[in-house]
């Protein structure tokens, strides 16, 4: 703080200088270029004098003499000088009154004193700010706290340049406030620190995915490779390399990862329905057909001479092992053998879709009158539960009548 003002003041006190001495060189120029003028004048005069004596043009050389001396001291008059002197200085005081006016007001206006006063209550509040962020149970930070406290980390890591803590926890500052040349430039010090930490190494491929810069996106792309070649089953690794190769629209290698993440989570993880939705996304960006189911349903002698004459066909998919379908079609009652598909425009719920299902169990009945709930006198048919990649038929025959 003191020393900005002394830089201050020495900068305004070298401004003045100049200003004052540029006056002073610009008056003594003026009078210096009058005098040798005058003694140039001088001698010339004398030097015709003497041509005119010679000549006999003039008779009286030394009185001609003095009135030209007489002449040329009336054209310095001492008092004059003085005063013109001494105004010449008082003329470059609101010049300099000015020139202090100006910097000052340009330093306040750029905001200057602004910004150094919102630094130095930054640093005021940065313990606490810290404190908080680092208390689970505290009051979670603004935006505009996280970016004081991003501030308080930058001026603190000037005296710590070796705080891998810090450096950490300014690239995920960065991250949360979208500042990703911040992010990349703390992660890339705190890994100078620490080379073969793997949270660093997936913060910064992290980082460099999210980067507008397809240069970033590639380089992201090499590091979670090799991350991925030292730990194939890390699904941390894995949906980072899906999310990096699907901006980079290379959709195949983002479906492989998907699909291997997929394969790694428990069946009932609420990140499969996610994973699905991600995979279909990529497919259908690349091109690709969706998984459906193509499934055919016959009819069993003894139904098909019992069929209702305004009967409705329901069939419902279900993985298995919960009784909540995944897919549902309502259709009315149509020649047999039926074929038809479903797809994930069939699914119950968005979260649970047809095309994340590893395999399938469908049930098709026929309602007598139209209800969606089984009554007596319905025909069932029922498949076995089948393992299912997203391409195989399966049919199903409609066997079965409730009691």
């Amino acid at each position: 703080m003191s020393a900005f003002w002394i830089t201050l003041f020495l900068l305004l006190l070298v401004a003045c200088t100049l200003f004052l001495a540029a006056g002073w060189r610009q008056r003594q120029a003026s009078t210096g270029d009058r005098d040798r003028l005058n003694q140039r004048f001088y001698h010339q005069r004398i030097d015709e004098l003497a041509q005119d004596e010679d000549q006999g043009v003039v008779a009286q050389r030394p009185l001609m003499e003095r009135e030209l001396q007489q002449t040329l001291l009336a054209d310095i008059p001492p008092a004059q000088t003085m005063k013109s002197h001494s105004s010449s200085r008082w003329i470059l005081l609101p010049g300099l009154i000015v020139l202090i006016g100006i910097s000052l007001g340009t330093y306040l206006k750029t905001g200057g004193l602004a910004q150094l006063t919102g630094w130095k209550q930054v640093q005021q509040a940065y313990p606490e700010l810290r404190a908080r962020l680092m208390d689970p149970g505290a009051k979670p930070l603004s935006m505009e706290e996280l970016a004081r406290l991003q501030l308080g980390l930058r001026t603190a890591l000037q005296t710590e340049p070796d705080n891998l803590a810090d450096w950490t926890m300014l690239g995920r500052l960065g991250m949360v406030l979208n500042n990703a040349d911040t992010a990349s430039q703390a992660f890339e010090h705190a890994l100078q620190l620490a080379p073969n930490d793997l949270a660093l190494k997936q913060d910064y491929a992290e980082v460099l995915t999210r980067s507008p810069d397809p240069q970033d996106n590639r380089q992201a792309s090499l590091l979670l490779q090799a991350l991925l070649k030292a730990d194939p089953q890390n699904l941390r690794t894995l949906s980072l390399l899906a999310f990096n190769a699907y901006g980079q629209q290379q959709y195949d290698q983002a479906i492989d990862a998907w699909q291997t993440l997929r394969g790694l989570l428990p069946a009932g993880d609420s990140r499969q329905a996610m994973i699905a939705r991600s995979i279909e996304k990529a497919r259908s960006a690349a091109g690709q057909q969706s998984r459906q189911l193509a499934l055919t349903v016959t009819l069993a002698p003894k139904a098909e001479k019992m069929l209702p004459q305004d009967g409705v066909l329901y069939i419902s998919v279900s993985d298995g092992a919960s009784p909540v379908p995944v897919a549902v079609k309502r259709m009315p009652l149509s020649h047999f053998p039926l074929s038809l598909t479903l797809d994930d425009s069939n699914a119950m719920m968005p979260d649970r879709l047809l095309s994340a299902q590893h395999q399938v169990e469908v049930r098709v009945r026929i309602s007598r009158d139209g209800s969606a709930n089984p009554r007596p006198g319905d025909w069932l048919g029922l498949s076995a539960v089948t393992p299912w990649d997203g391409h195989q038929p399966i049919a199903v025959e409609i066997n079965q009548q409730l009691p």
